[in-house]
């Protein structure tokens, strides 16, 4: 018989391998996709939808609107769509007012976004919502952590879970994400965003094939290890603080 493809399955290892972790104690528990439509969190979809019930675990989806492209609610609905066509159940499209004072744009609608898969997530009582974010995402958070001058907490990126969010796929590449929705038959909605310049990622983004031509293949990847051997640096000291304050705070 022969097995899925191996983008396909480079996916579903990385997801396998989060939802164990996320079963210990929420057995039948619900997880929830976040899925934009995109390559990314579309793969990651059909990934959970894949592993989910064999861990048994229910698994949905919920899309953000932000309204702020034409014909937004079109992609939101094609995204629910084949969210559906995965079996993932509940889906809910969730239509979100980004704010237009205080704050960048980018970071103004990933406040709504965020606050809307939060009011899903506690509504539906799910364990947690899984995020699509790629190596490359974790790569190009480094780069421009780099670009501000930032410290060690800011340079380790994304960890692969932080409260209700989990991101499985930080050990995948997006050509992986890509790939696996071409196997599996999925059409991906292509942001328009993702190549304007006037975003700081997209410049970052820009950046990795360069990496990877000029300093060698692998560029890419040793750029994401860098951020989780700083996190464990930062969340090391970060404990070593607080068991200072602790003894401090005691006192003789």
């Amino acid at each position: 018989m022969t097995g899925p493809k191996p983008a396909v399955a480079a996916t579903r290892v990385a997801v396998r391998k989060a939802l164990r972790q996320i079963r210990q104690g929420n057995e039948g528990g619900l997880v929830l996709v976040a899925c934009s439509g995109g390559a990314d969190s579309l793969a990651l979809a059909a990934a959970v939808a894949f592993e989910a019930p064999r861990l048994g675990l229910t698994a949905g989806a919920v899309i953000v609107d932000h309204g702020l492209q034409e014909g937004s609610p079109a992609v939101a609905d094609r995204s629910a769509e084949q969210c559906r066509s995965l079996g993932l159940d509940p889906v809910e499209v969730v239509t979100v007012q980004v704010a237009s004072e205080g704050g960048g744009p980018e970071g103004q609608a990933r406040d709504a976004r965020y606050a809307a898969f939060e009011e899903v997530a506690e509504r539906l009582g799910a364990a947690v919502v899984m995020l699509g974010h790629t190596r490359d995402d974790q790569a190009e958070q480094v780069l421009l952590g780099l670009a501000r001058g930032s410290g060690a907490r800011s340079l380790s990126g994304m960890p692969a879970r932080r409260g209700p969010y989990v991101r499985p796929l930080l050990c995948v590449p997006r050509a992986t994400t890509t790939a696996a929705c071409e196997a599996a038959g999925l059409t991906a909605w292509v942001d328009p965003h993702n190549s304007d310049p006037a975003y700081g990622r997209v410049r970052a983004r820009a950046l990795l094939p360069l990496l990877e031509t000029d300093l060698g293949p692998g560029a890419v990847a040793a750029l994401a290890r860098s951020a989780d051997l700083l996190r464990e640096d930062a969340d090391a000291l970060d404990d070593l603080a607080a068991q200072a304050r602790d003894e401090i705070g005691q006192g003789p």
